[in-house]
This record gives structure tokens, C-alpha cells and sequence, in this order.
């Protein structure tokens, strides 16, 4: 028997448990690999781009998916070794490589004017699509993008021990000894103090990851915080001189990615049209306060819409 729905999200709706979430969407190939997609509403509507974080999946939108979806076409996917889709015991996974999976998935859909929406590792993968954009040579036509807690810079990100640990090179062995327990005590740590996950939720999390065996590749898929470090001088022009108007929408008490990040984005000079500061809110706003990112986010467009 399905599980019932596991939490309530934007204006007391249920979120879809992963096995409704999984219903909603289909399996694309794309780029020789089986992807999980999702794409909801109408021709007619403005096209949003969502692109979920490390280690999770396109569920992480369920809690914000209603109050979007009343202006927007939704189109997500869980990229490779994430969620639904292909997870290939590889040590090659790349943000180039992620970025070229949504590129394919943009032509695919023949997305021709989009919005973006990123988060976490996602925030890189959309930095390289923006840098891409930027030199015109990137798929669709980008009319925007938001950032939700995210290591933009290398230098701000500051890494979970776990996460260091999988990127050593004991990180196969680290990644064998790793079980619930310790995913529930370092998942639940990037949250704010009062809007942490219930046990619940971190049974769906955890049961997402380990769909087609995917926990073995969690020191494979880490590999993206060397792309950082490489990378960086890219990506940091990419939000110094972008082709669209930029948002950040941050959860200041992230040990991760808070305010800390926030400060570093206005020191480097980024473009930033509009910032919401949550100041209560951890590493996965949308999950803990989808209604007040779901105000911003409409603020955000409303201001675009206006200009």
C-alpha cells in the first residue's frame, strides 16, 4: 500500500509522498541515461526552471510546487545519481555534465523563454547554464534566476565533516559505514532550529537516496566541490555579469551556505535585483518555509513584470 502524503506544505496542502511525486513525472533518456522529469501546466504559462541540491532530488519542490504552479509551467528533474534517474557507480560525475542533462532536457521540451530556480549543488549546475548564457551559447533563453542556499564561492561553502570525509580518499569506505543514523543527524544539523524535518520526512529523504542503490555513489557525486575550486573565476563572472536579472532568497542560520554566503555575494560585486534574508530558516528554505519563499519568489517576478 502507497504512504499516505508526509507533510503539509504552501497554504495546508499535502505534500506528495515520493511514490505520488514519482507518479506525477516520466523517464526520458537523455544523454545516453534514464532521467526522472516532471513538467506540469500549461502551454501558455511562463516556463520555471527548478533545479534541486546534493543529496536529495526534484521532491525537494513538492512543499512549494502549489503556490508555483499557479503561474508557472514547472519542469524539474532528478539529475544523474540523484532521486529517480540513472545513478552509475562512476567517479566522473561533473556540474559541466549535470548542466549538459538540463540542456538536452531544455531542447527536449523545446523550452524557448525560462526562469530559473536553483539550491545547493543546484546553485553551481546554474551558474555554469548562466555562464553559458552569458556567452550565448547556452540552450533557451534565460528571463531570470533565483538562488536558494547554495556554496556559490568555494571560499563561503563551509563543508559538513561527513562531506570532507567523502571526498578523501577513504571516501569509499566512509560512504560503506554511513547508515540512517548518521544521515538523519547530519541532514537534520543544516536546518533551523525550529523547522527541522520530521522523522517522517527523513524516512522519505532517505529512502529517495537509496532508490536504485544510490548511497554507494555519495563519494562519487562529491566530486563537485573540486569543480568549485576549479571553476570558480567562471562562475563568479557569471553572477558579476549576467544576461538576467538575479535573486537570492537565503536562510541565514545555514551553517553551510547563511549569511555568511550573503555578505560575500555583495562583496564580490554580484548582480542582485532583489534579496530576502530568512532570518529563523536553515540550508533548505523551500522546505522549511515554502510559504515565505513562495511570497518572495512572486515578489521577485512581480518586480521583473514592472519594469
Amino acid at each position: 500500500m502507497e504512504k499516505a502524503a508526509s507533510a503539509i506544505g504552501v497554504a495546508g496542502e499535502s505534500i506528495p509522498s515520493p511514490q505520488q511525486w514519482r507518479q506525477k513525472g516520466e523517464m526520458l533518456s537523455l544523454n545516453g541515461h534514464q532521467i526522472f522529469v516532471i513538467d506540469e501546466g500549461q502551454p501558455q504559462q511562463p516556463v520555471l526552471l527548478l533545479i534541486h541540491g546534493f543529496p536529495t532530488s526534484s521532491w525537494d519542490w513538492a512543499p512549494l510546487w502549489p503556490a508555483l504552479r499557479e503561474k508557472f509551467r514547472l519542469v524539474s528533474m532528478d539529475m544523474l545519481g540523484f532521486g529517480f534517474s540513472d545513478k552509475p557507480d562512476q567517479r566522473n560525475y561533473t556540474i559541466h555534465g549535470q548542466a549538459d542533462l538540463f540542456e538536452a532536457l531544455i531542447r527536449h521540451k523545446q523550452l524557448e523563454k525560462l526562469h530559473v530556480l536553483a539550491h545547493d549543488y543546484g546553485d553551481t549546475v546554474a551558474q555554469e547554464l548562466l555562464a553559458r548564457q552569458n556567452q550565448g551559447v547556452g540552450a533557451g533563453h534565460w528571463l531570470s534566476c533565483c538562488f536558494l542556499n547554495g556554496g556559490l564561492f568555494p571560499e563561503t561553502h563551509r563543508a559538513l565533516l561527513t562531506q570532507k570525509l567523502l571526498l578523501s580518499p577513504i571516501g569509499s569506505w566512509v560512504n560503506k559505514l554511513a547508515g540512517f543514523k548518521q544521515f538523519k543527524k547530519n541532514f537534520s544539523s543544516v536546518f533551523g532550529e525550529h523547522t527541522k524535518p520530521s522523522d517522517q520526512e527523513l524516512s522519505d529523504y532517505w529512502a529517495i537516496i537509496n532508490t536504485n542503490n544510490g548511497k554507494h555513489i555519495f563519494h562519487n557525486l562529491i566530486t563537485y566541490m573540486r569543480d568549485r575550486k576549479q571553476h570558480r573565476q567562471r562562475w563568479l563572472e557569471a553572477l558579476q555579469q549576467p544576461i538576467c536579472p538575479l535573486a537570492l532568497i537565503n536562510g541565514s542560520v545555514d551553517p553551510v551556505s547563511g549569511s555568511h554566503m550573503v555578505s560575500r555575494y555583495q562583496a564580490l560585486e554580484c548582480q542582485l535585483d532583489y534579496l530576502a534574508e530568512l532570518e529563523a530558516i536553515g540550508h533548505y528554505p523551500q522546505v522549511e518555509a515554502p510559504e515565505d519563499v513562495a511570497q518572495h519568489y512572486r515578489a521577485f517576478i512581480r518586480q521583473l513584470e514592472a519594469a
